[in-house]
């Protein structure tokens, strides 16, 4: 059966596409492709949005990550990672130069367990990452940062998937020493590829900006300072991004809407969602449900895509870091909250676009299969 509805959709609305192609237009004339006044635009607005000192913009989401671990100056050192992440988190501490040991989740939020991030910090550990899953912000945000500060290692936060969250009005990206920001193309908002760097921290910011030019102490010269990289965002990112920021409270609301009309309708089907408290503004980059006991999550997904035409997206995340073979030595034992909350969640369809009608056919198709 052809989908009837998507597990994501990018927006782009057509007024937006013709004003991004105006600005493309532009760079094109005057050759100013990179680290222009567009980029300088996107830092400029982020920053202010999320009420943050220091915007840095990069090529993807996971540079983002690793840039500010590189300013951090981990190399031989232990950071803390949450095993229910994506790839590029541990990585990205690798490629830093430091090991990441991992750590459990709650899996009733996703996120870091402060009980389990105390009674990991060792000798060696000089910092850990906390991981906003979906982009949801918990509620033990504070209990974590608590927890860094008492024993004097530093927070980052990888904010991939969390444009516009926030707790207790504090937005996502301001509970660490610094924080990644992704614009993949399944993100709230998107830049086709891209990332950005956040910090209320002059040195960290200055070590981005050096560091995403090739380690260049300067545009203009040489110089070599740091072992940077190409990690500039180009200018015609830079203009989807700018436009896409400027939708994203629209974007959000839009998803909040329909994470409303899924949660007054899941629960009786014997799904059982993440609880996003009042405290908490979720963007909903993802929409996380537990599926009952005894379900083969595999088979429930082909029969909604075969069946009903609903395609379930991908899993945030299917199969934990620690069991990753690519990640096995760095792995010491089982870290069960973190196996059951990657091995146990659907996440429903959702975008900024999503009908009424798509929510009643994921709905309707949701009740059919579990009924099964």
């Amino acid at each position: 059966m052809a989908l009837r509805v998507p597990p994501a959709q990018v927006y782009v609305p057509a007024e937006d596409r013709a004003w991004i192609l105006e600005r493309i237009d532009e760079c094109l004339t005057t050759g100013q492709l990179t680290l222009g006044k567009l980029g300088r635009e996107l830092e400029e607005r982020f920053a202010a949005y999320l009420g943050v000192r220091h915007a840095v913009a990069v090529n993807s989401g996971t540079s983002a990550l690793e840039i500010p671990l590189r300013a951090l100056e981990i190399a031989g050192g232990e950071v803390l990672v949450p095993a229910n992440t994506f790839f590029a988190t541990a990585a990205a501490v690798i490629a830093a130069g430091g090991r990441p040991r991992f750590v459990d989740c709650d899996p009733s939020t996703m996120a870091l367990d402060p009980i389990a991030l105390e009674a990991a910090i060792g000798p060696d550990t000089i910092g850990a990452i906390v991981v906003h899953i979906g982009g949801f912000v918990s509620p033990a945000i504070r209990d974590i940062a608590k927890v860094c500060d008492n024993h004097g290692i530093w927070l980052v936060e990888d904010a991939a998937h969390a444009q516009g969250s926030s707790h207790e009005g504090v937005m996502a990206g301001r509970f660490g020493a610094a924080a990644a920001f992704s614009f993949y193309p399944t993100k709230v908002m998107t830049a086709g590829e891209g990332g950005m760097i956040v910090t209320d921290d002059d040195r960290i910011a200055e070590e981005a900006r050096v560091y995403r030019d090739q380690g260049k102490a300067g545009f203009l010269t040489n110089l070599h300072t740091r072992l940077g990289y190409n990690w500039r965002m180009s200018e015609p990112h830079a203009a989807i991004a700018v436009s896409q920021l400027r939708r994203l409270d629209e974007f959000i609301a839009h998803r909040q809407a329909v994470a409303a009309r899924y949660d007054a309708a899941v629960v009786e089907l014997g799904l059982l969602p993440l609880e996003i408290p009042e405290t908490a503004r979720c963007n909903y980059y993802k929409y996380v449900a537990y599926l009952p006991d005894g379900i083969d999550r595999g088979a429930f997904k082909q029969a909604m895509r075969d069946d009903h035409g609903v395609g379930l997206s991908g899993e945030v995340y299917e199969t934990p870091l620690h069991v990753q073979p690519v990640f096995a030595p760095f792995t010491a034992g089982a870290l069960p909250g973190s196996e059951h909350a990657c091995g146990r969640h659907i996440c429903l369809p959702i975008s900024a676009v999503l009908t009424d009608e798509q929510v009643d056919i994921v709905i309707e198709s949701l009740a059919e299969v579990l009924a099964r």
